[in-house]
């Protein structure tokens, strides 16, 4: 149980550490000042257990991919979780020194990371304004188009031109809304958060129409693609943020898979009473 422990603390020096290397903000600092608390933790058990343990590498690779791809803050909270589980453990080896290391450590590292500053937090609103709009649109678009035209050819081009045409507007409507009302957030970089949050998610639900001739199968891989998407960005979401995923996944999903079975309604209806044929 305590050679676990030590290994971690060891593991998360190397992580701090290397971030902290390849920082080029004030961030580099406060990574520093964790790395460095760590060690005296790991030092501390080390006291103890009278052992030299190596990290496991695996974790600090991943970590610092996680850092570099998806954002140091979410990458931290993540390991942070981990820790948690950790600290449990503290207080069931029964050692008075390690439970209240424990406590000093949750305490220190989430005052820490709360000072960390990294610009794309500042934009996750429009991040998530992009997504959620073209979830819940485009979604509800292409199902009803499947059932309306039945053609996957031209469902893709409908998709594509009006997804785009959606994005360019949302990003524009973003950008003058955050001139308009000033702060500390440049309009311009908001604009394209959105932009290219509302782009991506627009390619990844209408590639199924490029791929299948049968639009119904299509239609099915966008729906996958959707809770795809929503799954990661509520995960990513919930985890920077200090949010429960359940409910933030099970709002974003209702939301998308109602609209989407009300546009598929309607392209029913459409068809039907009004006898378009493709």
């Amino acid at each position: 149980m305590l050679t676990e422990l030590q290994r971690n603390e060891i593991t998360e020096y190397h992580v701090y550490r290397l971030l902290a290397k390849y920082e080029r903000s004030s961030n580099r600092e406060i990574l520093a000042k964790i790395a460095d608390d760590e060690l005296a933790h790991y030092k501390k058990i080390k006291a103890i257990t009278r052992e030299d343990l190596s990290p496991n590498w695996m974790k600090v690779f991943w970590y610092f991919v996680l850092a570099k791809t998806l954002g140091l803050t979410f990458a931290l909270k993540l390991m942070e979780r981990g820790e948690e589980k950790a600290q449990e453990a503290y207080g069931k080896v029964g050692e008075i020194n390690l439970s209240q290391l424990a406590t000093e450590e949750k305490e220190h590292e989430e005052k820490l990371l709360k000072m960390i500053d990294e610009e794309k937090l500042d934009y996750i609103g429009s991040m998530v304004l992009g997504l959620n709009d073209a979830l819940v649109e485009l979604t509800g678009a292409l199902a009803g188009l499947t059932l309306a035209l039945q053609n996957s050819s031209i469902v893709a081009l409908s998709g594509i031109i009006t997804g785009i045409a959606a994005a360019l507007s949302m990003s524009a409507s973003d950008y003058l809304s955050r001139k308009s009302e000033g702060g500390e957030k440049k309009p311009l970089k908001s604009a394209l958060y959105t932009g290219i949050a509302y782009i991506f998610t627009v390619l990844f639900l209408t590639f199924p129409y490029l791929l299948f001739e049968n639009p119904f199968a299509a239609l099915f891989l966008t729906v996958v693609n959707a809770v795809f998407v929503i799954f990661i960005f509520t995960f990513f979401v919930s985890t920077v943020k200090d949010q429960s995923f359940k409910k933030n996944f099970l709002e974003m999903f209702l939301i998308s898979m109602g609209v989407t079975a009300v546009s598929f309604l309607i392209g029913l209806l459409v068809r039907k009473f009004l006898g378009i044929e493709v």
